[in-house]
């Protein structure tokens, strides 16, 4: 039986999306002497990434978002490359996976049309680091070697449909071993040096680290330095998060 203040959080979590946190993430490299330990409030966050067939409704209700519409300051020019036309996949895109190809700028509008946003870097990085038995899965057997798995996937490999993996400790599905994902803000601990930019980059597919030894966390981190907010990858998708408050202003 739920407890009221349970009950009361369930009444604020939109469809699709589950209660994670309130957590902890300890940054590789804070940003300030302040920063080495963010303490990061519950929130709500999609089960599975946005699929294609979820972004190609967001798309057929808002043109300006096509690839033959979109302004190139918000998409490179691989933007939704991979579908048969601008306004749908196409039959050799499974509707169930997830949506690639999409930039920082799209991926936000996305979430904000459904009255939300794209997670927080801190938010983000609290779901990603759970495992199946508790809030922290890296002591948890096999958890890092099957991050690892994922990175040595030959590219360019077909992706599988979303809600096929096995739920986190927070109920949330695919944050490893899918897609990379965008999240809202910039984080300033970046292998590349990227303290200034203004970029909006990706989070990873794996979850952060205490360690500067971690392979896990150094290719996430170097991957994500890479891009800027209007880049897109056959690999790179998104999912949205939600304000327990409800008070999500982009």
């Amino acid at each position: 039986m739920l407890t009221p203040l349970a009950l009361a959080f369930a009444l604020l979590v939109p469809p699709g999306m589950v209660r994670v946190g309130p957590g902890v993430y300890t940054p590789l490299y804070p940003s300030a002497p302040g920063l080495a330990r963010i303490e990061v409030p519950a929130f709500a966050l999609d089960v599975t990434p946005v699929t294609e067939a979820q972004f190609t409704a967001f798309v057929q209700l808002h043109p300006r978002w096509r690839r033959d519409q979109v302004a190139s300051v918000l998409a490179d020019a691989r933007y939704l490359s991979h579908w048969a036309s601008a306004d749908g996949p196409g039959a050799q895109v499974d509707p169930a996976a997830p949506v690639v190809h999409v930039s920082w700028f799209a991926a936000r509008a996305y979430c904000v049309a459904r009255g939300a946003r794209l997670p927080l870097e801190a938010e983000w990085e609290v779901a990603a680091q759970a495992g199946h038995h508790g809030p922290v899965g890296r002591d948890e057997p096999g958890w890092t070697q099957a991050i690892l798995d994922w990175y040595a996937r030959p590219a360019g490999q077909r992706l599988g449909p979303v809600g096929r993996r096995p739920a986190n400790y927070w109920k949330v599905q695919d944050i490893q071993g899918l897609v990379w994902e965008w999240v809202e803000d910039f984080n300033q601990a970046s292998a590349a040096g990227d303290r200034e930019s203004q970029a909006r980059f990706c989070g990873g597919a794996g979850a952060q680290s205490a360690s500067k030894d971690d392979y896990v966390n150094f290719m996430r981190v170097a991957f994500r330095s890479a891009l800027a907010g209007g880049s897109t990858a056959s690999s790179l998708g998104f999912r949205c998060a939600h304000s327990v408050s409800g008070k999500d202003t982009p």
